[in-house]
């Protein structure tokens, strides 16, 4: 299995929830067990490889309280012991490698989060329409090691108490028609593929903060079933992530639609859109934009040309893999903003000098791309020096 880093968000939720529920964490493995107890209750017990094979069934019984569970294991198994911790209200196995995925799961009535990992099979994908008995479900985490997306049921509309439901690979989620719940809750949602955010989608999540969707393999022609327009609707999401992959690659097919965005949006990354320059303007008006990530052609064009008041909070701007030329920038320009970094723009003639006049400009950053580029960044730095802004920094990678 490679060894891949775990989604950050992952790591972040399963930081909160121990340091809520948890009071001791035992690690148990060939090297001997370890201690540590936090903050506040509950108990955890984590347990890898040898001392799941060897669990008997006093083990459990004598365990049967417990209310959180991680494993740490590297190899296919099964999870038929979990029946004995029905308490559970943390279960952690996405180290484990599953082939299927069990329906001891949806037993587990007291579950809060649930975090595993999925490996590819010759099985369809597809959690069990059961998952709904999991009322008490805030938190569900899958990664996916699989060629195939998963599929998530209808009754996934049916856990009110969903806060995060996050996946590593792209997973179809379906709006109901005959589902009247609304998931006040929920706040991110990411992985999903496809989405149609119709009025009913948004009606349902009313309260999300964080998304990540993509489409891919569509034609230009159906484009309007995806209700893109919508997205403005979402009045609370403060993070998109937002990727096209269109069914066949060409430079010159621009995005088939132009929407706006919500306004208290913080974080955007866009990729593989291409929108042409023009319509910069959707996001260049986001009151509250903190970090912009343009990335694959998100925009395309020869020439970027900045408009005064414009993008007033921007503090993060990465531009990588973009074709463009020339970019037109005064030093009012992005008037907040801290580091730039430049990736793979192999077109791009020069980085403008007026970017060193921004005064809370901390870091230019350039990576492998335009060697004119990387040298109008050492020019910038060594005039910035002259002026005695010691606070300018830069970095190129070759």
């Amino acid at each position: 299995m490679p060894n891949q880093r775990r989604l950050s968000i992952h790591s972040d939720l399963s930081r909160e929830f121990e340091e809520k529920h948890l009071d001791i964490v035992i690690k148990t493995s060939l090297s001997g067990a370890t201690r540590r107890r936090s903050k506040i209750s509950r108990f955890l017990d984590a347990i890898s490889g040898f001392a799941v094979k060897d669990a008997s069934a006093s083990t459990i019984h004598s365990t049967s309280t417990i209310r959180s569970l991680l494993l740490f294991v590297r190899y296919s198994m099964s999870l038929s012991f979990i029946l004995g911790y029905r308490l559970l209200r943390v279960l952690d196995f996405s180290e484990a490698i599953l082939d299927f995925i069990p329906r001891e799961l949806t037993l587990l009535l007291h579950l809060r989060f649930l975090a595993f990992t999925y490996w590819d099979s010759e099985q369809k994908l597809m959690l069990p329409p059961s998952i709904s008995k999991l009322q008490n479900l805030q938190t569900l985490i899958i990664r996916l090691y699989a060629s195939e997306a998963l599929v998530l049921p209808f009754q996934m509309w049916k856990l009110p108490q969903l806060r995060h439901l996050v996946f590593s690979k792209r997973t179809i989620l379906s709006v109901p028609l005959a589902v009247r719940t609304v998931l006040e809750n929920l706040q991110t949602l990411c992985g999903v593929k496809n989405f149609r955010f119709t009025s009913k989608a948004i009606e349902m999540i009313p309260n999300l903060k964080k998304l990540k969707v993509s489409y891919v393999g569509l034609s230009r022609e159906n484009w309007q079933e995806y209700c893109l327009q919508n997205l403005i609707r979402l009045h609370q999401l403060e993070t998109l992530n937002f990727t096209f992959e269109p069914i066949s690659w060409c430079w010159q097919d621009t995005f088939p639609v132009i929407f706006d965005l919500p306004p208290n949006l913080k974080k955007l990354t866009l990729s593989g859109c291409n929108i042409p320059w023009q319509h910069v303007v959707i996001i260049g008006v986001l009151p509250n934009l903190e970090v912009l990530k343009l990335r694959n052609s998100a925009f395309i064009g020869r020439e970027w040309e900045c408009t005064e008041g414009e993008f007033p909070r921007l503090k993060y701007l990465l531009m990588e893999g973009l074709n463009l030329e020339r970019w037109l920038v005064e030093n009012s320009h992005f008037p907040c903003l801290v580091r730039l970094i430049i990736k793979a723009c192999w077109k791009l003639e020069e980085i403008p000098c007026e970017i060193g006049d921004i005064p809370t400009l901390q870091l230019i950053e350039v990576g492998p791309g335009s060697k004119s580029a990387a040298d109008s960044v050492v020019l910038i730095h060594d005039e910035q020096r002259s002026l005695g802004n010691d606070l300018l920094h830069v970095r190129i990678h070759s």
